[in-house]
């Protein structure tokens, strides 16, 4: 299995911690300091911290009518671009 977390030292603890099949972002989970593990069909796994992630793409998520109408971003393959050689943790 291929890890590849985009993160450095978590300090959060497990109360703080999701895995996911997918990669998401939610309005649910903003501001609670969140740290999503989510690994995708090829077996990789990605870390980010869930409020970071948010804030890198707030401007896109927020013009996106989807994420307006279900309150919720998903991608199943790979992280979005903007977050790609991010460190989000």
């Amino acid at each position: 299995m291929d890890n590849r977390n985009v993160t450095n030292n978590n300090k959060n603890n497990n109360m703080n911690n999701l895995k996911s099949k997918r990669f998401v972002i939610r309005k649910s989970l903003i501001g609670k300091g969140i740290v999503i593990e989510f690994t995708n069909k090829k077996g990789i796994t990605y870390t980010y911290n869930h409020d970071i992630a948010f804030n890198i793409m707030k401007t896109k998520l927020e013009s996106m009518n989807c994420f307006n109408k279900y309150k919720s971003y998903t991608a199943t393959n790979n992280i979005p671009v903007a977050l790609r050689n991010v460190e989000l943790v």
